[in-house]
């Protein structure tokens, strides 16, 4: 949002939700800062400073407010659609690339300078990559303060703080006192010994879609899918637990969250709002697409839709390599397979519960193995298995890079995939909004069921210059209109060469 006082201020006098996450605001008077839709009274005009980011006013000495709670706000930093590079390095932060390592380092991964990397967020955020790191590291605490019954030495652990004396010295300098004053009367807990988090996003949200797209997909034994809940089995560094996500009374997805160490928790919140796609602006996607006649009127029957992400970018390159020439429900029947010959069973009874009991295969256990003894083509098990070689020698093989091109590129080296695969990857995993798997049947039988004519794949590329940088969203709206995909699982004829 451009930082023009008067617009900043008529956002805050009129309470506008739409710019909640776009926006806060320092009140010099109080040393505080809110977001637009704080109940308090709007302060003097001379009183005001706005800033783009919570990083920003925290950086320049404001805490947050008690009241409007900037934490819950929708984070949007990643998808302003200002800087592919910011948003990328913001994917990185938030799975932690700043917990251990220095902002030299996460430069290096996306191909630039660390002065380049600082001066890129301070135009686009207001702060630096450490000031933002560390604002996301308190909200969270914050929020796990006021939403939880959580110790407060679980509370430190859980949102990244080294020790909890210096959890402690952090909210005394930043809120003038104890962390444990924060804490509001009645915490929510989720059930059986797990911990419960609200996840924002900004409206609208369409959850059938997303739990739709999720039911078909869903693993037996690793996943349960419902109308009103989406369960998992996960590990997470070397953790194994439990996750149930349900839509929240509100502008938010509630999450249940069973693991036997909170260290892993900052992890888990970035990878969910990752698969559920939460930082997207519904709002400035559909606009942008809208100028299409034809993306416009699919827009309109679907102005939530999302784009679907994945729990991990290992278990999605295995899941699309399994579905190349196949249904998508005979590809779930091979992952089911490969899950009960190598995945490692998970002892939990909340899980027997909804039937889960196994965890999906890590790279290493794949290692070595005649995968396509489960039933599938010689050659379709031997990629499986060198992918995971591949992905054992380099863990990073799934993380952002410097652009699109370039991940397309490294993707596309990999054993097993090929060009529709690599930019399925990078639209689910690598939350590439930018990313069109032109050559897609359903994609262009959707335009040419709407038109009349199927374009051919270098025509449908051809055209989907106009829908950039949102082309990610443009295929999801795709999909959901075509009527196939709609009534059948679709038989793929992409990536021949690749199996």
């Amino acid at each position: 949002m451009d930082m023009d006082f008067e617009a900043c201020r008529r956002a805050f006098v009129t309470r506008d939700p739409r710019f909640d996450g776009r926006v806060f605001c320092g009140v010099k008077s109080t040393g505080i800062y809110c977001r637009p839709v704080c109940p308090a009274r709007t302060p003097k005009r001379e009183n005001m400073n706005f800033f783009p980011s919570a990083a920003a006013a925290q950086e320049a000495g404001f805490r947050p407010c008690l009241r409007c709670r900037p934490e819950a706000a929708p984070d949007l930093g990643a998808w302003r659609g200002t800087s592919n590079t910011v948003s990328r390095a913001l994917a990185l932060i938030e799975a932690g690339a700043l917990d251990d390592g220095a902002v030299d380092q996460l430069a290096g991964r996306l191909g630039m300078g660390e002065r380049q990397l600082r001066r890129l967020f301070r135009q686009h955020l207001g702060a630096s990559p450490v000031a933002v790191a560390q604002t996301r590291r308190v909200l969270l605490a914050k929020q796990l303060i006021q939403e939880t019954r959580l110790p407060m030495a679980d509370v430190a652990l859980a949102s990244g703080f080294g020790s909890v004396r210096r959890f402690n010295e952090t909210f005394q300098q930043l809120f003038g006192r104890r962390p444990a004053a924060l804490r509001r009367a009645h915490g929510e807990v989720a059930a059986s010994h797990g911990v419960s988090v609200r996840l924002a996003y900004r409206a609208p949200y369409d959850w059938p879609a997303m739990i739709g797209f999720l039911e078909a997909r869903a693993i037996p034994g690793v996943e349960c899918v419902a109308a009103a809940r989406y369960a998992r089995t996960v590990s997470v560094n070397g953790a194994h637990g439990l996750l149930v996500v349900r839509p929240g009374d509100g502008d938010f997805l509630r999450a249940d969250i069973r693991l036997p160490t909170l260290s892993a928790l900052p992890a888990v919140i970035a990878r969910l709002r990752r698969l559920f796609d939460l930082a997207a602006d519904p709002g400035q996607i559909g606009t942008h697409l809208s100028q299409d006649p034809l993306l416009a009127r699919l827009v309109a029957l679907r102005p939530g839709l999302r784009a679907p992400g994945a729990w991990d970018g290992f278990e999605l390159a295995v899941r699309a390599i399994l579905g190349q020439q196949i249904t998508v429900g005979a590809a779930r029947g091979l992952a089911a397979r490969l899950t009960d010959a190598f995945g490692a069973r998970l002892d939990d009874p909340a899980a027997a519960e909804l039937g889960l009991g196994r965890l999906f295969p890590t790279p290493e256990r794949l290692v070595g193995q005649n995968i396509a003894a489960l039933g599938m083509p010689r050659s379709r098990g031997a990629a499986l298995e060198a992918l995971a070689r591949a992905t054992v020698a380099d863990p990073t093989l799934f993380s952002p890079r410097a652009d699109l091109e370039s991940a397309i590129r490294a993707l596309s080296a990999l054993p097993g995939v090929g060009g529709w695969t690599a930019q399925y990857i990078a639209l689910r995993e690598l939350r590439e909004p930018d990313a069109f798997p032109h050559a897609d049947i359903g994609l262009m039988r959707a335009v040419g069921e709407a038109e009349g004519e199927r374009p051919t794949p270098a025509a449908l590329l051809a055209r989907s210059q106009a829908w950039r940088p949102w082309r990610a969203y443009a295929a999801q709206h795709l999909w959901a209109a075509d009527p196939v995909s709609r009534e059948l699982a679709r038989t793929r004829s992409h990536d021949r060469h690749a199996a």
